[in-house]
């Protein structure tokens, strides 16, 4: 396997454990205890993940798409739905890996619409991606 396949294996286990497998030992298994996070919505460090995921209803669920990955960086297309909110996110995390640990983060965040809302007619997350 290579290290992008390693890398991007990594990140889908991690994001699916701590998000939708809701273990309660995720952050300290998959992210860096000097995790770095750049976002506007999420206080620093594991324990503002931590704090983050914990304020979702139980039914917040995660769902990868397009995934790449060059080097220690992986990117991830996503979606996350049932956050507590009236619209779902889209999502493109990026990741930069260290150490066999998720050690600091980037996002782009969306308001997910609806193909109709849509100016193309075109859904902003497709079943397509997932898997890639």
């Amino acid at each position: 396997m290579t290290l992008q396949e390693r890398n991007k294996q990594l990140v889908l286990e991690a994001f699916d454990a701590a998000f939708n497998r809701k273990e309660t030992d995720a952050l300290e298994r998959f992210w860096s205890p000097n995790y770095i996070q750049h976002s506007t919505t999420i206080p620093p460090g594991r324990e503002g993940l931590k704090k983050a995921i914990a304020s979702r209803p139980p039914e917040f669920h995660y769902e990868h798409g397009l995934i790449v990955s060059e080097g220690d960086f992986v990117m991830v297309h996503g979606r996350f739905s049932n956050i507590g909110e009236p619209r779902a996110i889209i999502v493109v995390n990026i990741l930069r890996i260290e150490n066999g640990l998720l050690a600091e983060h980037w996002d782009v965040i969306e308001k997910e619409v609806t193909k109709e809302e849509s100016k193309s007619g075109l859904p902003m997350f497709k079943d397509y991606f997932a898997n890639s």
